[in-house]
């Protein structure tokens, strides 16, 4: 079944932890004018917080911290996309990094559990990345309320 394209915001933003929030709000209200629930709103706002905190502390390791691109989409039949992309390090081994508990961070305390929080909160995680060039995150989740719309 072909989706059609309902709606969509992009934004950009510097990699700095004061905008993790900024990120949250942004989902927030671009979702508020939706029949979402409420356990749902909070599911995305959560798995985008992981993605985009995963941004800003890998991405520009050593380096001048740089970009953080977001972009949510809402297809119809309730399908939410939401893509979180930097254009920094980029990770060497994907799967790795993806399972629980692994950091290449150990230094600041981080657990690990980045990807594992999205996994959970998330219908669907995908994640590409290219050393050098940045990585990229896709989150999607079926919002029950708009299924039948």
């Amino acid at each position: 079944m072909k989706r059609t394209l309902e709606n969509r915001v992009k934004a950009e933003f510097s990699a700095k932890s004061e905008n993790e929030s900024l990120a949250r709000v942004i989902t927030a209200g671009f979702l508020m004018n939706y029949p979402v629930t409420t356990e749902e709103l909070a599911d995305v706002k959560t798995a985008v917080s992981e993605a985009v905190t995963n941004s800003v502390v890998h991405a520009y390791k050593g380096r001048e911290a740089g970009g953080v691109r977001l972009e949510i989409r809402l297809f119809s039949g309730g399908l939410l996309r939401v893509t979180v992309a930097d254009f920094g390090c980029g990770i060497a081994d994907v799967q790795r990094a993806r399972e629980p508990f692994f950091t290449t961070d150990r230094e600041h305390e981080r657990g690990g559990m980045g990807f594992s929080v999205m996994e959970t909160f998330m219908d669907r995680v995908k994640v590409s990345s290219t050393v050098e060039k940045g990585t990229r995150v896709t989150l999607e989740k079926r919002l029950c309320r708009m299924q039948n719309a």
